[in-house]
């Protein structure tokens, strides 16, 4: 286990995950243990001077002197205490709060909001990034045009840019969505662009002794090429797009959504609240991740696989479906927004798509217990 770049074994690695997170666990019990306080229970005491008292003047400083010295005396004379946690809460009361939150802040239904922000923003990203980059990566004429703005992209100050996209956009979902999309595309966009260089030129001269035509020989080796290493790059900007989204529902609390969410508890001071808003943002990414290392070996399985995998077609099949529908939910959103009887028809091709991903999935399992 201590050998450079060695292997685990699969009861080895699941050992130390276990172990791995109970380690952060009782380090973030301890945290909170070390900056714990303790507060007397006594009527009427402050544990923090008003915010109109912060300014400096004579008469400020005698109210704050006198407040905290009957305080102190309060503190002095008090026979009880209790222990807070303002600045980390224990693992336990962050736990409890979900059914709180849940039950009194909607917690899912902004979950669910902010998900579909975020695959509004991947979508467009994704939408224009493609054959942007494939023009400014395979023709010499936009390459020099637009090379080097497209690298400067990168250095762009994006939560400084969001006023100019509330002043475009507004306050609302459009704003959010463009804003995301946006941020997904300054990193994007070059990296298509050096994901076609990458291109080995072995594939790029078989194909030419094949008699490939330029569109053949983008079909057949670039667009797979890039897509199957892309897909990877997007994986990346997954904690990035969260960070976006959650910034630009601070915009504005009343659309809803877990940034949204996070501005009200921080409001608050209820620390319990934002840190398990905040955990299940880590598994919404960390499930997100999933599913693109998921797509990336059934759309993508020559990366992968050495043969071709029974069953792979059915499931490519129902992720198009898939990418299909949200691009369908995604335009019907823009053109139609009364258009009611989408949802309807979306759940149908869901379910099919579903079930053709579960049967290729089954047949490609029963391949491998036959080998």
């Amino acid at each position: 286990m201590f050998e450079l770049r060695g292997k685990l074994s699969n009861s080895q690695s699941l050992t130390l995950g276990i172990a791995g997170v109970a380690v952060l666990i009782l380090a973030w019990w301890a945290m909170a243990e070390l900056l714990s306080r303790q507060i007397p229970v006594v009527e009427g005491f402050n544990t923090e001077l008003p915010s109109g008292l912060t300014q400096d003047s004579l008469q400020n400083a005698v109210l704050r002197d006198s407040i905290l010295a009957a305080d102190s005396t309060k503190m002095a004379n008090a026979t009880e205490f209790k222990k807070v946690y303002p600045m980390i809460p224990l693992p336990l009361d962050v736990v409890k709060s979900y059914g709180r939150l849940a039950s009194k802040d909607r917690l899912f239904a902004n979950a669910v909001r902010s998900i579909w922000l975020n695959l509004q923003g991947y979508f467009w990203a994704v939408l224009l990034c493609v054959p942007i980059g494939f023009l400014v990566g395979l023709i010499p004429l936009f390459r020099g045009l637009f090379s080097k703005p497209v690298d400067a992209m990168r250095y762009l100050p994006l939560t400084a840019l969001i006023g100019v996209f509330i002043i475009w956009f507004g306050i609302y979902d459009e704003m959010k969505v463009a804003f995301l999309a946006f941020g997904i595309i300054v990193f994007l966009l070059p990296t298509v662009i050096q994901r076609i260089d990458e291109v080995e030129d072995v594939y790029l001269r078989t194909s030419f002794t094949l008699g490939a035509s330029n569109w053949q020989t983008i079909k057949t080796v670039y667009f797979p090429a890039v897509m199957g290493r892309l897909i990877e790059d997007i994986r990346v900007l997954t904690a990035v797009s969260w960070t976006y989204i959650i910034v630009a529902e601070y915009i504005n609390k009343d659309g809803g959504g877990l940034g949204a969410l996070i501005y009200i508890k921080r409001r608050l001071q209820q620390m319990p609240d934002m840190f398990a808003i905040i955990l299940l943002i880590v598994f919404i990414g960390f499930m997100q991740d999933r599913i693109f290392v998921y797509l990336s070996k059934r759309l993508f399985p020559y990366r992968f696989y050495k043969t071709t995998l029974p069953g792979n077609l059915e499931i490519r099949y129902g992720i198009w479906m898939l990418l299909a529908i949200l691009a369908v939910a995604v335009f019907q959103k823009i053109l139609l927004p009364d258009l009611g009887s989408i949802a309807t028809l979306a759940m149908i091709g869901s379910i099919a798509a579903i079930v053709f991903i579960l049967y290729g999935e089954f047949k490609i399992q029963t391949s491998f217990n036959e080998n």
